[in-house]
């Protein structure tokens, strides 16, 4: 005879037991991390570090990276890849900066930066699932193409942005917070929300972990993965603007290494090179640390080359972290 278990009903007056939800050892890993640069850096500037000018400088300096890397997240999570995150920025910065597009006022400057970011992403998931160029190949011919436009537009100078309505708006604060923290918290809850409650996140998962397998459930996997590169273009014409703001004028240097940064930044925050998982929490947390990280060089006057091989420890270090996190909670 086959012993069977006996079932549980609920008793009246006592509360049923709680769910527990078991923290994610990646995040945790990287959570301490962060927690250590900033320990550091409240013992090596404490009359620096935690001031509400260097706090906000910091998470200044994240936003727009920040926002890049929302869009990075989404593209690595369907298992490609997108090197021309950089250009495209740069490219949305010249256009949405010319003196023709600044004549018409800031809602045709704003219009035109998310446009040019847009159309650029739709490019590359067009050839990317239609036309079946690796993204590898097909996002490097956009990083070449649209730096290039840039410098074409703007013959290599810088363009100054002269519409103080724009300037006013974007580097104001609401509620004594800058804007450009609120347009990145904005971008970066609506990325959560997309990508954990909705079927476009959903599908975009099932995508990275087994693109045929989405595709005999139904998925029209080619429309997909262009949206989804779109989505990453549109998050590089935010990054224009936010750059724009910061420093009151475009330019084809805009955005320099912007894609090694976010890629760095999402593949320590957890998200697989090779799709099908990944949080966003990760990737703010990575882009947190990289910050952070920069501004403890800055603030102690240390060269930017020992600052990237710190950056590279940081890498191994996190990566190492979230192995071992994983492996205690799965057994070997």
């Amino acid at each position: 005879m086959t012993e069977t278990k006996p079932v549980e009903t609920a008793v009246p007056g006592k509360a049923a037991p709680a769910r527990r939800f078991p923290a994610d050892p990646r995040l945790l890993g990287l959570t301490g991390v962060l927690v250590v640069l900033c320990v550091i850096g409240q013992f090596t500037r404490p009359e620096v570090f935690f001031t509400e000018s260097n706090i906000s400088t910091i998470l200044r300096l994240a936003a727009a990276i920040g926002v890049v890397s929302v869009g990075m997240t989404f593209v690595i999570i369907s298992g490609g890849i997108d090197l021309s995150v950089g250009s495209i920025v740069a490219l949305s910065s010249v256009w949405l900066t010319t003196l023709a597009t600044q004549s018409y006022g800031p809602f045709v400057m704003v219009v035109c930066g998310l446009a040019v970011g847009l159309g650029c992403g739709l490019v590359n998931g067009v050839l990317i699932a239609y036309g079946k160029v690796v993204p590898f190949i097909a996002t490097l011919a956009m990083y070449v193409s649209a730096r290039g436009l840039a410098e074409r537009i703007s013959g290599r100078r810088t363009q100054v942005v002269g519409d103080r309505d724009f300037l006013a708006f974007f580097r104001g604060d609401l509620l004594g917070v800058p804007v450009l923290i609120w347009i990145f918290a904005l971008v970066f809850a609506l990325g959560w929300v997309v990508l954990k409650r909705t079927t476009f996140g959903r599908r975009t998962y099932a995508v990275g972990g087994n693109a045929e397998a989405s595709r005999l459930a139904g998925i029209n996997v080619k429309r997909h993965l262009a949206l989804v590169y779109g989505v990453a273009g549109l998050c590089c014409g935010i990054a224009a603007l936010m750059v724009v703001a910061r420093t009151t004028a475009g330019a084809s240097t805009n955005g320099m290494f912007y894609e090694l940064d976010a890629i760095a930044a999402v593949v320590i925050g957890g998200t697989l090179l090779t799709g099908g998982r990944g949080s966003l929490v990760g990737t703010l947390l990575g882009v947190l640390i990289f910050t952070v990280l920069s501004n403890l060089f800055t603030l102690n006057n240390l060269d930017t080359d020992v600052q990237n091989i710190a950056k590279g420890v940081i890498i191994v270090l996190a990566v190492l972290l979230q192995f071992r996190a994983r492996k205690a909670r799965t057994g070997p």
